[in-house]
């Protein structure tokens, strides 16, 4: 008699779960449990490219009338020397202190093409503000709105960019960025000049204000879904990484944050003595000068920051932050001992080596350094207020050199302060470029 045995429900688990031909084997080690892969990179459309191409140059175009306008504009509604600068104070100090929040917003955002529409609007507001009403209060709030969106706007181009193509292309697209930022800088200088001579001063900011709708046109061509997310941590990620503190004992971002100190301690100087010095020389043909020597960097950052950004992916960020640190010291001492006034101009080839180097590195290092942390936009904002300190401290600087010691050795001061600061990334700054992560 055959007796059918009921089949036995077994469960992961149980004792008897081997096959007969197994038993008496050593058993199987357990799989090692893995963490899943950084997700890849969001491959950016053509649409998405062109878009935010348009964007970034649209912007710029948008941010050149709160340049050198401003103080023509405030001259001629009669406004006293203490009163431009109290205003021009109130914006550079909401722009120093609106880096890091800003930053830390971006983060936050959920959108970060939000963001940057939101802040655009802003920025395009308060440019219509100063010109419809000029009365004093309404331009100190003009001035704290427009600085504290483009505290905004700055960090949300960048993790847009890099959010579209992932860390391992954002070199060649933080270049694309840095070209159109100074391509749309050149041009927009020039219309705006246009309009103030040909029209009023007040049509510059109207026109300004205008190139909000183009900007934000240009935006809606980015696909949400083409921006992936540079503002969460990654698998893997340690809660002490991912904290505010663990920012602040990041060695690379330090080191480079104090190099960036020493570089706009050094630079942002060097300009306005350039141009006491042409006045000097050459006054009648000082202003065509200056206005020259603005556009040379402009036009050798539009054409090299592409290329900058492709180097960095070969060689690396450390050999190009070098060569855009040295850059600075040479100017330095061309400046000092050069006297015809166009052989200045043509040493300000020397300013766009470096804007398109860090134009580029930026960005670039803090996100490498971050790149684990989620942080990308707080630390872009640190490095940001570590770049305006030393901006602010060098024009009080560069001047109190020139009146004791005279503009050759003001020059001479500077360019040891910016040889300091190439000796730092020399000799302490850490390569950041990290190897592609493949899933």
């Amino acid at each position: 008699m055959i007796v059918h045995r009921p089949l036995e429900r077994r469960t992961i688990g149980s004792r008897d779960t081997a096959r007969p031909e197994m038993r008496g084997r050593a058993p199987r080690p357990a799989a090692i449990r893995r963490d899943p892969p950084p997700p890849e990179p969001a491959t950016a459309s053509k649409a998405g490219n062109r878009g935010l191409d348009a964007f970034t140059f649209f912007i710029a175009n948008l941010q050149t009338g709160f340049g050198p306008f401003l103080a023509v504009y405030f001259t001629q509604q009669k406004w006293t020397q203490s009163d431009i600068g109290l205003a021009l104070t109130v914006g550079g100090l909401v722009s120093l202190l609106g880096q890091v929040p800003g930053g830390a917003f971006v983060d936050a955002s959920r959108s970060k093409r939000f963001a940057a529409g939101f802040s655009a609007f802003w920025v395009g507001a308060s440019a219509v503000m100063l010109a419809a009403f000029p009365s004093y209060l309404v331009v100190l709030l003009a001035m704290a709105i427009h600085s504290a969106a483009s505290c905004v706007l700055t960090p949300s181009i960048a993790a847009i960019g890099i959010g579209m193509v992932g860390h391992a292309r954002a070199g060649a697209r933080l270049g694309r960025n840095a070209s159109f930022s100074a391509i749309g800088n050149a041009l927009g200088a020039a219309s705006m000049g246009a309009i103030g001579y040909y029209l009023t001063n007040d049509a510059v900011f109207y026109f300004a204000g205008a190139l909000v709708v183009p900007a934000l046109f240009a935006l809606s061509f980015i696909p949400r879904r083409a921006i992936g997310e540079v503002s969460q941590p990654e698998a893997g990620t340690t809660e002490s990484e991912g904290s505010v503190k663990g920012l602040l004992t990041n060695r690379a971002l330090l080191c480079f944050a104090a190099c960036m100190v020493l570089f706009f301690l050094a630079n942002a100087a060097m300009m306005p003595l350039v141009g006491s010095v042409l006045t000097m020389r050459a006054s009648e043909t000082a202003t065509a000068l200056v206005a020259a020597c603005i556009m040379v960097p402009q036009a050798v950052l539009a054409l090299t920051a592409p290329l900058a950004g492709r180097l960095a992916q070969v060689w690396g960020r450390k050999p190009l932050l070098l060569i855009g640190f040295a850059a600075l010291p040479i100017r330095g001492l061309l400046f000092a001992y050069v006297d015809n006034p166009y052989w200045l101009v043509a040493i300000q080839v020397f300013d766009g080596v470096s804007a398109s180097v860090l134009g580029v590195m930026v960005p670039l290092i803090v996100s490498d350094v971050t790149r684990r942390t989620g942080r990308f936009n707080l630390a872009l904002g640190a490095v940001g207020t570590a770049m305006g300190l030393g901006a602010a401290l060098s024009t009080s600087l560069g001047g109190y050199m020139a009146d004791r010691l005279g503009s050759q050795s003001a020059f001479l001061g500077l360019a040891i302060v910016g040889a300091l600061g190439t000796v730092l990334v020399a000799l302490l700054m850490p390569e950041t470029r990290q190897p592609d992560r493949k899933a």
